[in-house]
């Protein structure tokens, strides 16, 4: 089970920080990501870390500004959003057991959090 937590509202230029605990099996949490949709769009990738050893991957719409991190004690996925602005307005969603492929893909991860809502003005 994924669980995410700290979305919100926010001012353009502001900061949020989200959460996505993970519990249950250990089974296939070697990449874990974020992904987000916004009204009417399709789901897009943000950013996506591999556990082992914490390499992690981001979208260009969001480098140098979103900062995606672990605490593998805690079993925590967290992203650090920075200098938002309004177009990241958008559901996000945690994801987990990914099946192979690209890692930007949402098709190829088979868990997912039920979303937590973060809106930028």
């Amino acid at each position: 089970q994924l669980v995410e937590s700290g979305g919100g509202s926010a001012q353009a230029g502001g900061s949020l920080r989200l959460s996505c605990t993970a519990s249950g099996s250990d089974n296939n949490r070697a990449y874990m990501g974020w992904f987000r949709q916004a009204p009417g769009k399709e789901r897009e990738w943000v950013a996506v870390i591999f556990t082992g050893n914490g390499a992690t991957y981001v979208a260009a719409s969001v480098k140098g500004r979103f900062t995606i991190s672990q605490d593998g004690a805690k079993n925590t996925l967290y992203l650090q959003m920075d200098s938002l602005i309004p177009e990241d307005t958008a559901m996000y969603y945690c994801a987990a057991d990914f099946r192979g492929g690209d890692i930007s893909s949402p098709e190829k991860y088979g868990r997912w959090g039920q979303g937590t809502q973060v809106t930028v003005s």
